[in-house]
């Protein structure tokens, strides 16, 4: 995917990066998990509204359309960043589930699973200039092995949907339908405004935050909408995550 020009900054809180203090339960931390959650609903949604075939569990396609949204839509620092505290994200939702049995009959992946796909994929998109990245985050030497043809092959699948839906842009396919009062509201609206420079989709997106009753985010083929759970901010700022 070719874009003019990559973004420099993200919406709120990530316009003030201080390295190394990665995954610290701060703005940038909850913003990067929003937008992480964001981008797999989103990944729901274009495959729903553009009818596209999915060989495997549709979460994991998910997962990896929004690990290739982070690395194509934010320059290399705050895409780095991003993916520090997405994975971490997963990471913290592992030891908030500590002693729990493992739902290994839900249609998500283990959380460390999930977090060792998305530092590979990261790393894989630049292996030679990220491979620190990896190493830093623990993935296996023989994992790290197969993380570049990972890489190119799921952008060979989702990378043509996404230059598909880029040639028309800019427009207003994405739709927000909520405040401006929360960290969220903020978020998602400045995301989906930033989104619509970006991708045209083949029918109208509603993106809302809404009170849910538990901390989720999800996408509702009926309606034609995504839903960021207003809960999904506070649960985030009380995560365990490395410190």
């Amino acid at each position: 995917m070719i874009f003019q020009f990559k973004r420099w900054c993200a919406v709120v809180g990530l316009c003030a990066l201080s390295f190394p203090a990665f995954a610290q339960n701060d703005d940038a931390f909850v913003e990067a998990n929003l937008l992480s959650v964001l981008y797999h609903e989103l990944g729901h949604a274009i495959i729903d509204v553009m009818g596209l075939p999915v060989f495997g569990q549709e979460e994991d396609a998910a997962d990896v359309a929004s690990i290739l949204l982070i690395n194509d839509l934010f320059d290399e620092e705050v895409a780095t960043r991003i993916a520090y505290d997405a994975a971490f994200g997963f990471l913290g939702e592992a030891r908030a589930k500590d002693g729990e049995q493992e739902a290994w009959w839900d249609v998500h992946g283990p959380d460390l699973q999930r977090f060792y796909t998305l530092v590979c994929l990261f790393a894989g998109a630049d292996f030679e200039a990220r491979d620190d990245i990896a190493r830093d985050l623990g993935l296996p030497d023989d994992r790290m092995d197969t993380c570049e043809e990972e890489f190119e092959l799921a952008y060979d699948s989702w990378g043509p949907v996404f230059d598909e839906l880029a040639e028309e842009a800019p427009g207003q396919s994405l739709i927000f339908d909520g405040g401006a009062t929360s960290f969220t509201d903020r978020l998602v609206a400045g995301e989906v405004a930033a989104l619509n420079e970006d991708f045209v989709f083949p029918q109208f997106i509603t993106i809302r935050v809404d009170t849910c009753d538990e901390p989720n985010a999800f996408y509702d083929p009926q309606r034609v909408e995504i839903v960021v759970c207003a809960e999904f901010e506070a649960w985030l700022r009380e995560l365990p995550v490395p410190g």
